[in-house]
């Protein structure tokens, strides 16, 4: 069989399921809202427009950029050791630890953050600890804050991290680590000069689905961020379901796809660069 006619048949479900609906909502962004039709046939830039000179919209998505870079960060210095550990080990053990570190994704988003809601609100164990422990006289609530959502969405994907850097660096020949630290380089030195610098692709991978992941994350902010904390997944969904302004609703969605693409090819560029000029 051809490899064109073994191709086709992905090619169409992609084309069907992905790229005409990004289409027509790419259509419907041009489009005019009205009260009493919902959406009017045109072709107009407002809808655009109303974000880039509205400051609200600015914060929004400088908080889903920051929470995005953050969770990033906090990913990738957490879970290297994880899976530096995992890669590394020779228990018989292992395959229990991998079971373990992707148990949180056979868990819902809203099931989770359900589980972090009774952990930080008011009357929760991280309350509860607090003032047996003579910390606050009264209870301390942690929800609705942007440190509730940097924690439910770290432990969204923490896991995704781990098991990106753990393939790469289970490839890794760790025969030339060890024969420097024969010839006296310590730890340290080893980790910096050799086992970080291989350890970079995957550093690099885990770092780009993770930031796609949090820029476009929704249950999460939406549950322990409250109606107070906007980030841009929960605002253009208000948009589309709750206003039913679909024109305004689809100009956000573009406008943050562009975004998270342009962050991650940007990022991308300048990791791979310094990959370069490491192994240079």
């Amino acid at each position: 069989m051809p490899a064109v006619a073994m191709l086709l048949p992905a090619t169409l479900l992609v084309l069907g399921a992905l790229v005409v609906p990004t289409l027509i909502l790419l259509r419907y962004s041009f489009n005019r809202f009205s009260p009493t039709a919902l959406m009017e046939q045109a072709f107009t830039l407002s809808n655009y427009a109303r974000f880039f000179t509205d400051s609200y919209y600015h914060q929004v998505m400088l908080t889903t950029f920051l929470m995005a870079l953050s969770c990033t960060f906090a990913a990738a210095v957490l879970g290297f050791p994880v899976a530096y550990m995992l890669a590394r080990t020779r228990s018989r053990f292992k395959s229990l630890l991998v079971i373990l570190t992707v148990f949180p994704l056979l868990v819902g988003n809203v099931v989770r953050a359900a589980g972090w809601m009774a952990f930080m609100g008011g009357k929760g164990f991280v309350s509860g600890a607090l003032q047996w422990l003579g910390l606050a006289h009264h209870g301390v609530d942690l929800m609705y804050t942007f440190f509730a959502v940097f924690i439910g969405t770290l432990s969204v994907v923490l896991p995704f991290m781990i098991l990106t850097l753990q393939s790469v660096l289970e490839g890794i020949d760790y025969s030339v680590a060890d024969a420097a630290q024969n010839l006296g380089a310590s730890p340290a030195i080893t980790f910096r000069r050799i086992i970080l610098p291989l350890a970079l692709p995957g550093i690099v991978a885990g770092s780009v689905l993770v930031f796609i992941l949090c820029m476009n994350a929704y249950a999460t902010p939406f549950l322990l961020g409250g109606p107070s904390f906007k980030m841009m997944a929960p605002a253009l969904y208000q948009q589309i379901e709750v206003a039913s302004n679909w024109p305004f609703g689809a100009a956000l969605a573009f406008i943050l796809m562009i975004v998270t693409i342009g962050a991650t090819v940007l990022s991308t560029a300048l990791l791979q660069r310094r990959i370069r000029g490491v192994r240079a």
